[in-house]
């Protein structure tokens, strides 16, 4: 899972809410500045990856789609605006 500049989360294959879900556990357990690229096939994972990131206080970097598949790149931060 861990690159040397960046973590790789393959949820290929799962479904709502799975991805946003892992996605977030993965995202509270990176130092401040990491980089998470998360790949997927929900087309839930559209909208509900770029909330989550929102939400958790972290940066979208981008977002590329390739057919059906999704891939996210992700820059954490220290904590979530609610924390």
């Amino acid at each position: 899972m861990n690159g040397t500049d960046h973590t790789v989360l393959d949820l290929a294959g799962l479904k709502c809410p799975l991805p946003a879900l892992r996605t977030r556990k993965a995202l509270r357990g990176l130092p401040p500045g990491a980089t998470l690229v998360v790949l997927c096939t929900d087309p839930m994972a559209a909208i509900d990856i770029p909330n989550l990131v929102r939400e958790e206080g972290a940066r979208l970097e981008a977002v590329e789609r390739n057919g059906g598949d999704l891939r996210f790149t992700i820059t954490a931060f220290a904590m979530p605006p609610h924390s």
